[in-house]
């Protein structure tokens, strides 16, 4: 795949087969060395991310390409079959990086201009990568499976625990002591009420609270002293994480009993979490990508995207999600599940509107 006429497809035949579930190495060395097989020099940082770039490095218009080499366990062989690709990894996301790579190549940026690929290794788990980036970039184009529709915003995910604390005594006498368990109703209550007064994102719609992990007591005749609920927020802008803490600790404090002591805490990690983010839709970003991709086959819709990414970490600049494959279809589930495809014509179709859309950002 060197010189001119990079094929995406050739490149993702090459590219789903290599296993990045557990380890990125394999295929962190096959991105390097197409990168330089097509003149490109291309570095690897101390947090593993792969990048290249062209054009001045004092750009009044620096863009970004972004996207992601892991993948979720457990691999899943290639296959083809006509007209489609199968395999972990193959939409999500080495299908929106072959369409990447080939605007990458074919882009000539003007006098004032810059384009930078950064490709990160650990986007569904911890994304130390995209954490350690510092690229100063004006716009963004992030790779992900869109169905060639151009993503201006998705939600955020928080996650904590609520802790309640009360005291242990003999099932046969409850009232001497204070059950932490009989103290979920209102945490409850707390949770299903949490977004009743707020606004509906135009874009996104309504947050969501869920439980989703409950653990309690200790023995079947003791009353519990402790229980921990576990919650997933799904945020909308202009919430935080810090927001969504403070918010609902002190929601909980107000109604949990005074005799029941109750804590939130975030669950920790070494990196922020994914907030939510949003991009003006008459953007001249958004308006390039949803013009090209209508002109190279798809739709042009303008929508938010359902899942987390690592677009969050570059906003508050402009950026969009964009790329081939779906993240399920009319059967159930494709990216993460063990029937993942993405068809090549899609692919075919995301690099030459990704191609058309770099050409004119970066001009």
């Amino acid at each position: 795949m060197s010189g001119e006429g990079f094929d995406p497809v050739a490149f993702l035949e090459q590219a789903v087969p290599i296993a990045s579930n557990d380890d990125v190495s394999e295929m962190r060395a096959f991105l390097v060395e197409t990168l330089e097989a097509n003149g490109v020099e291309a570095t690897v940082d101390d947090a593993g991310n792969t990048l290249a770039s062209k054009g001045t490095t004092d750009p009044e218009r620096h863009l970004v390409l972004n996207t992601h080499i892991d993948t979720v366990s457990p691999h899943v062989p290639y296959e083809r079959e006509d007209g489609v690709i199968h395999g972990r990894g193959s939409c999500d996301a080495k299908g929106p990086l072959a369409a990447l790579l080939a605007a990458f190549f074919a882009a000539d940026p003007g006098l004032e201009t810059r384009i930078t690929l950064a490709v990160t290794p650990d986007e569904e788990v911890l994304s130390t990568g995209a954490d350690a980036l510092d690229l100063d970039g004006d716009l963004y184009i992030v790779g992900e499976p869109t169905d060639l529709d151009v993503c201006t915003a998705a939600k955020g995910r928080f996650e904590g625990t609520i802790t309640l604390r009360g005291v242990a005594a003999h099932a046969a006498e409850p009232d001497s002591g204070v059950n932490a368990i009989d103290a979920l109703a209102p945490v409850l209550d707390v949770i299903r009420s949490f977004d009743d007064d707020r606004d509906v994102h135009p874009d996104l719609g309504a947050a969501t609270l869920t439980p989703t992990l409950v653990d309690g007591g200790a023995n079947s005749n003791q009353v519990p002293a402790a229980c921990q609920l576990v919650v997933d927020r799904r945020s909308v802008p202009p919430e935080t994480a810090d927001d969504f803490r403070s918010t609902l600790e002190a929601a909980l404090e107000t109604t949990v009993p005074d005799d029941v002591e109750v804590e939130f805490a975030l669950t920790e990690r070494p990196t922020p979490f994914l907030e939510a983010f949003a991009t003006d839709p008459d953007h001249e970003l958004v308006t390039a990508v949803a013009d090209a991709s209508k002109s190279a086959g798809g739709n042009g819709v303008v929508r938010p995207f359902t899942a987390a990414t690592e677009a969050s970490y570059f906003s508050p600049a402009p950026v969009v999600v964009f790329g081939p494959g779906v993240l399920a279809d009319e059967e159930g589930a494709v990216a993460h599940a063990e029937r993942e495809y993405v068809r090549t014509a899609d692919v075919r179709n995301a690099a030459a509107a990704l191609t058309e859309a770099v050409a004119s950002l970066v001009r």
